[in-house]
């Protein structure tokens, strides 16, 4: 087998389907379908099965792709470590929405910039699916809620956001949960960190939470609030990157469930070039930003 066939094989996997793994390595769908019918009949197995319309992986599929991570791990590790530990080769970091939308875009400019042998990719998706990737070498780094809990990662702060609670203009104030029970909730599915903050808001003064109707999007969220149809938490960075922001009341959260730190966290053992390089950037970004408001203040 080939490295070649080896990624193209990781993509298919992560992302259940030829097209979408051919959109992600800039290539066509019959060239990957080509490379995978040799690995299987190279190998004798088959790697995947069709499951209502998406590839699931087979029982040596699986085992291929934990060895597969691996494999593409150090390939990349050591493709860095003989030109000298410079950052080289693929760089998978993952993102939780808002953060992908308001943190990342000056840091992914800057990096490109200073480190173009990078295949730097982004995949954003709720927290709990972020440390999910982390855990099983599918991600090598990811921006998530914190604190840090799992002994198996490390990880610096990035970030702290402050949340608010959003509902229609003309709601009256939200001092506590008891102020919106029984409204319906607009958010992300239960991986989301922020959810889970929310529904802990809700149990912590033992009031019902609404019903939960789970939208993909914080631009959908905030045109469902607009209407009148319930209420949604985000990061008031983010609320503030919304086109309509102001068709909405902002009533910031309390005490414990003000504030959330975003984190960026790897698996220990893990830090290699590509990954100290975006931890120097970040660092470096986060000390210009204390500057710039000590200089405002």
């Amino acid at each position: 087998m080939e490295f070649s066939q080896l990624r193209i094989f990781q993509a298919v996997a992560e992302e259940g389907s030829i097209t979408r793994a051919a959109e992600r390595l800039h290539r066509v769908p019959s060239n990957l379908s080509t490379r995978l019918k040799q690995m299987e009949a190279q190998l004798g197995v088959e790697l995947f099965v069709r499951e209502r319309q998406r590839l699931q992986l087979s029982p040596a599929g699986k085992v291929l792709l934990d060895y597969s991570t691996r494999l593409i791990a150090l390939h990349d590790e050591a493709h860095g470590a003989v030109q000298g530990g410079q950052p080289a080769g693929d760089f998978v970091l993952g993102s939780m929405y808002s953060t992908a939308a308001i943190h990342l875009p000056q840091l992914l400019a800057l990096y490109h910039k200073a480190y173009p042998m990078v295949n730097l990719q982004v995949q954003s998706a709720p927290s709990g699916e972020l440390l999910e990737g982390l855990i099983t070498g599918r991600l090598d780094a990811a921006l998530v809620d914190g604190p840090l809990t799992i002994a198996t990662l490390d990880g610096v702060p990035l970030c702290e956001e402050r949340l608010v609670l959003i509902c229609e203009a003309d709601h009256p104030p939200v001092r506590g949960p008891q102020d919106v029970a029984g409204r319906s909730v607009f958010t992300f599915r239960r991986s989301c960190a922020y959810r889970a903050r929310l529904e802990t808001w809700f149990s912590h003064e033992r009031v019902a939470m609404g019903r939960a109707i789970e939208i993909e999007s914080y631009q959908g969220m905030l045109a469902c609030v607009i209407a009148g149809s319930g209420v949604a938490l985000m990061s008031e960075s983010m609320l503030d990157s919304l086109p309509g922001k102001g068709s909405v009341s902002v009533h910031p959260l309390t005490g414990p469930f003000a504030t959330a730190t975003t984190w960026l966290m790897w698996r220990k053992g893990m830090l290699g070039a590509n990954l100290n390089a975006w931890i120097d950037l970040q660092q470096e970004g986060k000390a210009e930003s204390l500057q710039d408001a000590r200089a405002i203040a």
